[in-house]
């Protein structure tokens, strides 16, 4: 039963700075705040994290992880749509703590962690399907000019996605996303 009220505590409290940062910057956000949206105590705020900072860390770090699960779980040899149907399906079930994420003027720190996220993912598709069909791709390991173009460019998409109230739904966004990263990631002739 103790188990149940912690972590019913904690969702409420990581509901709460979602819902803050949706209203004002996170600069200006306060345990207090936390804690009276969360309706639990500042001691109980302090009970599970050590401040704000690394409350909003440890989300991140949750969202992140899922995602690299999901990944994982498809198999780094998955087409690019199908990736980027799991990505944007993902976005879009958590889409407050991204566009509160993206939305906030302090997001510098969060978006770099996104798009480590991306890079990491880019260079194991592409290892996953050159290992898988046994080709060359115009994107290898160690091209890192080419992999920080296209996880830039895919973090931008999805900025552009919530910032516009997602004009577009997943399974558009992920086709979409899909034949962006296939022109971009494999060359016409192989490399010698």
């Amino acid at each position: 039963m103790k188990d149940r009220r912690i972590r019913k505590s904690q969702e409420a409290i990581k509901a709460a700075v979602i819902e803050l940062m949706m209203d004002k910057s996170f600069d200006q956000i306060t345990i207090q705040d936390i804690s009276d949206r969360a309706d639990v105590s500042r001691r109980t705020v302090y009970l599970h994290y050590m401040d704000k900072f690394d409350l909003v860390d440890k989300l991140i770090e949750e969202h992140i992880n899922r995602l690299r699960e999901l990944c994982d779980i498809a198999g780094h040899d998955a087409e690019y749509t199908d990736m980027g149907l799991l990505w944007f399906e993902y976005l879009e079930k958590h889409h407050l703590f991204f566009s509160a994420m993206l939305a906030s003027r302090g997001n510098s720190f969060f978006r770099n962690r996104f798009l480590d996220f991306f890079l990491q993912e880019l260079k194991n598709m592409v290892k996953g399907k050159e290992i898988h069909e046994r080709s060359i791709t115009g994107l290898t390991e160690d091209d890192d000019v080419e992999t920080q173009f296209v996880g830039a460019a895919i973090v931008g998409v999805v900025e552009w996605w919530f910032k516009n109230g997602k004009p577009h739904p997943p399974s558009l966004m992920a086709q979409r996303m899909g034949t962006l990263l296939e022109r971009n990631l494999k060359a016409d002739t192989p490399k010698a």
